[in-house]
C-alpha cells in the first residue's frame, strides 16, 4: 500500500509539472495573440492587398516583421505553423491530474458530508457531468445569436456560471466544486479549439489548396472562442491555485466568493486587451482589485456558530493532554511523517502533528483551519466533533501552552 501511495504521488507530480508546462505554452500563446492582434497597423504600402495590418517587434536580439492575412495570402506557405497541442495536452494533462487526485481520492478529497453525505461514485459522477453539462450549456449558448452581442453573452454567460457554482457548492466540497468548476471551464476552452478554431482553419486552407476563396466565417467563429478562451484565462488560473487556500472555498458562500474573483480576474483582463489597443480604461483593473478587497475583507477569519447550542469548556478540561489527543485521533492520520489516510504520502502541506513541539508551532494554523474556518479535517473525514473543536479553540485563546 505504502508503494501504491508513492507511485501514485509520483504520477501526480509529473502530471501536474506537465500541465503547468502546456497551461504556460496555452496561456501564452493566447496573450500573445491577442496582444498581436491588437497591435496590428494597416501598411501604408504593401504589394499584397491581402494584408489586414502588420507590426513590427524587436525580441531575442532581432527584429520580426508579423502580417495577418484575414483569408489567407492566396497561397500555402510550404511551412504552416499550428498552435494547438499546447491546448490539446493542457486538458489532457489535467484531466489526469483530475482523475488521479480528487477522482481516485474522492472520499477524501470530493465528499464532504456536512455539504451532502454522497457515495465516492456519486461525487464522481456528478463532476464529470458537470464537465460534460457546462460545455454543453456553453457550446448551446454560442450557436444563439447572444454570442454577437459581447456584453450580453458575458452576462448571461456568468449568470450560468454562478448557478453551475452555485449547484456544486450544494453537492461537493468546496475544494472538489472549485476545482471541477476550472475543469469545466478548460473543457470549454479546449473544446473551442478542437471544435471550432482548428477545423475552420482546416477548412480555409482547403480552400486556398483548391485555389477556392475561403469563408471568412472560419476566421471570425476561431476569433471570437480565442476572445472567449482568452477571458477566462485569468479565472482558470486562480482556480488551479486556489487548493492552497482554503480561505476561498471552505465557506458557505464559496460559490460566490468564486464568482466575484472570477469578474474581477476578467476586467483586469479586459483592461490589458484594451490597452494594448491605446484605450486606457483604469476603472479596470480599480473595480477589479476593489472587487478582490472586498472579498478579503469578507473572508476576514470570524469564528463560526457551532451547530446546536454553545459549547462552554471547563478550565480544567483545557490542557494540552486532551488537545493532544484529540489531534492524535482526528488529525494525525494525514498529518505524520507516514500518513495512514488517504493518498498521501508525506504530510498535506509538510505540516506534521506528531509531535507535541509541532503541535504547539502550528497552533495558529490548527485554530483557523479545524476552529475559525472549521475546513479541516478535509470533509471531516476523521468525525471531529463541535466539542473538540471548541476544546481547540479554547486551548488556543488560553495562549496555546503545552501544559
Amino acid at each position: 500500500m505504502a508503494l501504491e501511495a508513492y507511485l501514485l504521488d509520483w504520477a501526480q507530480m509529473l502530471v501536474r509539472w506537465l500541465h503547468l508546462i502546456t497551461g504556460i505554452a496555452w496561456i501564452g500563446s493566447s496573450f500573445y495573440f491577442v496582444w498581436l492582434d491588437n497591435h496590428l497597423e494597416v501598411p501604408p504600402k504593401d504589394p499584397n492587398p491581402r494584408v489586414y495590418g502588420e507590426i513590427w517587434s524587436v525580441h531575442g536580439g532581432g527584429f520580426y516583421h508579423n502580417r495577418k492575412f484575414m483569408t489567407g495570402p492566396g497561397w500555402i506557405p510550404e511551412k504552416l505553423h499550428w498552435f494547438k497541442y499546447e491546448a490539446y495536452f493542457t486538458w489532457l494533462s489535467g484531466m489526469g491530474l483530475l482523475a488521479l487526485l480528487y477522482w481516485a481520492g474522492a472520499s477524501t478529497f470530493m465528499v464532504d458530508p456536512a455539504v451532502m453525505p454522497l457515495e465516492p461514485w456519486q461525487a464522481v459522477a456528478i463532476g464529470a457531468g458537470a464537465l460534460l453539462g457546462g460545455w454543453l450549456i456553453y457550446e448551446g449558448l454560442c450557436r444563439t445569436e447572444l454570442v454577437k452581442s459581447g456584453m450580453d453573452f458575458a452576462v448571461i454567460g456568468l449568470v450560468l456560471l454562478g448557478l453551475i457554482a452555485f449547484g456544486l457548492s450544494q453537492l461537493l466540497g468546496g475544494r472538489a466544486a472549485f476545482i471541477h468548476i476550472g475543469a469545466m471551464i478548460g473543457t470549454c476552452m479546449v473544446g473551442n479549439v478542437f471544435f471550432v478554431i482548428i477545423p475552420g482553419q482546416k477548412k480555409m486552407v482547403a480552400a486556398i489548396a483548391q485555389g477556392q476563396e475561403p469563408d471568412p466565417i472560419y476566421g471570425l467563429r476561431g476569433k471570437q472562442r480565442s476572445v472567449h478562451n482568452n477571458y477566462l484565462t485569468l479565472p482558470v488560473l486562480f482556480i488551479m491555485i486556489s487548493n492552497h487556500y482554503p480561505m476561498t472555498y471552505s465557506g458557505a458562500w464559496n460559490w460566490a466568493v468564486l464568482m466575484v474573483i472570477t469578474i474581477a480576474g476578467m476586467l483586469i483582463r479586459h483592461f490589458f486587451n484594451l490597452k494594448h489597443k491605446g484605450i486606457i480604461k483604469p476603472w479596470l483593473p480599480l473595480t477589479g482589485a476593489a472587487l478582490l478587497a472586498a472579498v478579503a475583507v469578507f473572508l476576514y477569519p470570524r469564528p463560526q456558530a457551532p451547530k446546536g447550542p454553545a459549547i462552554v469548556i471547563a478550565p480544567e478540561r483545557i490542557t494540552f493532554v486532551n488537545v493532544q489527543e484529540i489531534i492524535n485521533n482526528r488529525c494525525v492520520s494525514c498529518h505524520a511523517a507516514t500518513p495512514s489516510r488517504g493518498n498521501f504520502v508525506t504530510a498535506p502541506a509538510g505540516i506534521k502533528l506528531e509531535d507535541p513541539a509541532d503541535i504547539k508551532r502550528w497552533a495558529g494554523r490548527i485554530h483557523e483551519q479545524a476552529v475559525i474556518r472549521r475546513s479541516m479535517p478535509q470533509g471531516n473525514v476523521t468525525a471531529i466533533t463541535e466539542e473538540e473543536r471548541a476544546l481547540l479553540g479554547a486551548w488556543y485563546l488560553a495562549g496555546a501552552s503545552g501544559k
